[in-house]
């Protein structure tokens, strides 16, 4: 008898065993978990914009690190009153976390004032802009999906010289922006 039981018990369990948890492979480097430190890019340094503004950014998560599904960058800006042009990303989603100082934001029609702790959704395909209004600030970028930003990131930063607004635009063609305004004043 007890050799039956143990018989039905193995017989019932075998299809569970076939339900096994997925493979997994620590040899994929998408399959690896990282972190990384304050003040410290993942890739290339920190990358020291030339044009739209003279900011620092620090690589958090590459694109190569999630086959191009997502992208995040912190950003130390040093460039009071000056930001990005009103553009246009076809095919990404933003949001920015404000980590220190004001900084305002156009989307679309409407206007934002963000502080520290403050978050704001920047949706594709609506003409957007920003503008670092402390004389310090630092915030989070999110990119859904990455998309050409971390590229656009290093061209800027290694121009030799400052752009004019004809050759800003190029670069964010080439990268998949589209220039549609001047930059948001703030007084």
């Amino acid at each position: 008898m007890k050799r039956r039981k143990f018989m039905l018990a193995t017989l019932a369990a075998a299809p569970l065993a076939t339900i096994a948890s997925p493979s997994f492979s620590t040899d994929d480097p998408l399959l690896k978990g990282f972190k990384t430190t304050p003040g410290e890019g993942r890739y290339h340094g920190h990358i020291q914009l030339k044009g739209v503004n003279v900011n620092i950014l620090d690589v958090k998560v590459s694109g190569k690190d999630t086959n191009g599904n997502l992208a995040i960058f912190e950003q130390t800006s040093l460039s009071p009153k000056r930001g990005t042009p009103l553009h246009i990303h076809p095919n990404q989603d933003e949001v920015f976390q404000i980590l220190a100082g004001e900084y305002r934001f156009q989307v679309g029609p409407d206007t934002y004032t963000l502080k520290t702790g403050e978050s704001i959704f920047l949706p594709r395909k609506v003409p957007h802009a920003w503008t670092q209004v402390s004389d310090q600030g630092r915030m989070t970028v999110i990119v859904q999906p990455a998309g050409k930003l971390e590229e656009f990131f290093v061209t800027m930063a290694a121009l030799t010289k400052e752009p004019e607004p004809a050759e800003i635009a190029r670069i964010f063609a080439a990268n998949d922006m589209q220039v549609v305004g001047p930059p948001l004043k703030v007084d």
